[in-house]
Order: structure tokens, then sequence, then C-alpha cells
């Protein structure tokens, strides 16, 4: 008979969002007439770049005719598309990264996840708590990782706490780990990583032979200039670090779905042998064997991010969603509850009040006010007592969840 990974069956009882959705669909189901505003998953909403649907548009007539059809695409990606962000996204910026070095996928989930793939299961694997969900399960599903405790922590993965009592900066470790999940700025907490910071988890990190994985998503909306936009901005990271970016939250692709991974040929890892291995050349043949590309429509759009428009479009785009952050973060204030971040990132970090779990405040806020947000104990056992807002809605939609929230 076959069997199954039983690996998946040490998984919580539900991902964190469907457990959301669930819930939420009962709450509408009861209460049809209910009017609900969602700014919990950070789901963009609004439209896609003009010049983005533009190249997308004349991308869709290349396919029209045979001198200019497409067909399968490189699986690193398109040479034109990576050229322009190793120019426009790590060159601009003082970082050694070539264009070769950079492979475009369809999401930062799932290079994040599908990174395991090249990576021993005897490493050490160190999270920050509260922490993007993925990092956690997609380990749990390759074994890394043993049965949850009383905290919902799962055996065999360290875990560092980001809490206000530490300014929402992890310790790094007095012992050796081998690969460390860091996500600046961070979801669910919106902190942000002086360079100062990053520079000691490098220093670190090439002490003891770890490998950094740097998601990188958000980092279109640091308006700090003292904040770094990449790991690579830090001395020595090429040898220790592979970064994530995603065209989802700059330009609103989460439903086109493009994203990159930056993998730099000078970084390696040991084999059993003890031999040094380069793992650019592991994590191309992993994505030429399981993965086909991303389309050369949406390459394409991808591609428009980087024109004279693009750039101001997107510019536009952020700012927008970062106003929507700043009422966020002035009308909770205002009401007297203790939030962070917002500033340099979408998201808002709610202290919950009078001692409610985030759980609780999650129901209370669906049931009272209508308003759907993010429970911190979903990110991890640090993330109880706190709740995630997303930013990532209509400016209408945002005033008028604050007005039934502050009431």
């Amino acid at each position: 008979m076959a069997t199954v990974n039983d690996h998946y069956l040490k998984l919580k009882a539900g991902y964190l969002f469907p457990e959301i959705a669930r819930r939420v669909s009962a709450f509408a189901e009861a209460n049809p007439e209910a009017p609900l505003i969602k700014l919990g998953i950070g789901d963009v909403t609004e439209p896609l770049p003009e010049a983005c649907r533009q190249a997308m548009i004349q991308a869709v007539q290349d396919l029209g005719s045979r001198d200019t059809f497409k067909g399968y695409g490189p699986e690193q990606g398109y040479a034109w598309l990576r050229e322009k962000i190793a120019t426009h996204d790590f060159q601009a910026r003082g970082c050694d990264i070539d264009a070769s070095e950079i492979f475009i996928s369809d999401g930062s989930k799932c290079d994040t996840g599908n990174i395991l793939d090249i990576f021993g299961d005897n490493n050490t694997i160190a999270v920050t708590d509260p922490v993007y969900p993925v990092y956690v399960d997609t380990n749990v599903m390759a074994g890394h990782t043993g049965s949850t405790n009383e905290r919902g922590e799962y055996e065999g993965l360290v875990y560092l706490p980001i809490t206000a009592e530490n300014q929402f900066i992890a310790e790094i470790p007095s012992h050796k780990v081998d690969l460390i999940y860091l996500c600046f700025p961070n979801n669910p907490t919106g902190s942000v990583a002086t360079k100062a910071h990053l520079q000691a988890w490098v220093n670190y990190a090439r002490e003891h032979g770890s490998v950094i994985f740097f998601d990188a998503a958000y980092e279109a909306f640091i308006s700090d200039p003292e904040i770094p936009h990449s790991i690579y901005e830090i001395e020595g990271a090429r040898n220790c670090a592979i970064e994530f970016r995603s065209f989802s939250k700059n330009a609103g692709f989460t439903g086109t779905r493009c994203a990159l991974t930056v993998v730099p040929k000078t970084l390696t890892a040991k084999a059993a042998d003890g031999t040094d291995v380069e793992l650019w050349k592991l994590w191309n043949r992993r994505q030429s064997t399981k993965f086909n590309g991303v389309s050369y429509i949406v390459q394409r759009g991808a591609e428009a991010v980087y024109s004279e428009a693009g750039q101001a479009q997107i510019k536009a785009l952020v700012n927008f969603y970062l106003d929507n952050a700043q009422i966020i973060r002035e009308q909770l204030t205002a009401a007297g509850l203790q939030v962070y971040g917002g500033v340099n990132a979408p998201y808002v970090w709610v202290q919950t009040p009078n001692g409610l779990s985030s759980w609780d405040f999650f129901d209370k806020l669906l049931h009272i006010c209508h308003v759907v947000g993010t429970p911190g104990s979903g990110f991890g056992a640090a993330g109880e007592g706190y709740f995630r807002i997303s930013a990532f809605n209509s400016r209408n939609n945002v005033e008028t969840a604050m007005q039934r929230i502050t009431q």
C-alpha cells in the first residue's frame, strides 16, 4: 500500500491563513449582511502599473506572430530581465551581483521553501519568532524537525525571539547554527535591520560557515536612506547569503507571479565528504529539473518595472500603501494602542489590549468591527499578544476600518 510523507502529519491543524479564511467564511455565512474589511493577508488591491500592463499586452501580441512567438523560455529567466534587475536593484546600490547569479521564479514563497532541496537534512536551522510561517512549515515537511512542544515550537529548530523587549532585533546565537532565516523589512513585525546589525549576522555566518536566507520581499518600502535594501550591501555577504525578492508587493504581481532569487557563484557549502560545493550549480540544476520558468508575458511585465514610467508608477504604488500604514499607525496610536512597524514596511504590529490573546482579539475585531487582521500567535509563540494589520487595501477601506476599531 502507498504511504504518505509522515512529516506532513506533524504540521499544526491549519496553516495560518487558511484558518483565518475558515473563521471569516463561517462568520460571513452566519452574518451575510456584515460589511467585512480584510486587512489580514498581505495581498495587494491596486491595479498593476500601466507600464507593466502595456508591456504584457505587447507580449501577448508577440505570441501571435511566428516571428516573435516564444515557447519554453530559459529556466533561469530571460537575460534581458535579469540584466535590468542586476543593474537597477543591486549594482546601483554598490552590490557586486551579476545577472548570471539571478534566477527568475514564480514567487519568493515558493523559493524560500524550494531552496531546502539543495541543503542536507542535518543542518541546524534558526528562525526568528514570530516568523513567516512558510519558513517553518517547509522545514517540517522536509523532515528537519520533531514534533511541537506546549508552546507550539518544533523540536529541532532554533527560535530567536523578536519582541518589544529587544526592539524586535533577534540576538545572534551564542552557538553554531547552519541555516538562518532573516526577513527585513520584517514580516510580520514591520521592523528593519541596520547595516551594523546585518554586518554582525554576516560576520557570524562567515565565522561558522552558515548560510543566511535573506527575504527582502518588502525592500521597496524602505524610506530611511540608512537602512540597507539588500544583504549584499554588507561586506562579505556574497560568501554567506542567498537573497529572495519579489515583484508582488512593489508592482502588485501577487496574481501574475514573478520573483527572483540571488545565489552568488562564490557561495559554497560542504558535501558529506567535506569538499566545498558551489550552491549556484546545485540551484541551477534544481531549477532546470523542477521548474519550467516564468511566462514570457509576465517577465515582459516585470521588465517594464525598470522603465522610467514603471519606476514612477511603482514608487506611487509603494507610497500609497505606506500612506495607508501611516493612517493605521496614527489612528491606533491615538486610540491608546501600542503600535510598532508601518514606517519602512507595509505591516503594522499591534500589541493586543487588556491582555487579550491574539486569537481573542482577532475574533473581537471580526465580530464587533467586521475587520479581519492576523493573530500574532499564528507567526510563532513570541507573537502571542500581538496582531498584524496589513496596509494593502483601498484608502476608503483602511479609513473605514480604523473608524470602526477606534470608535
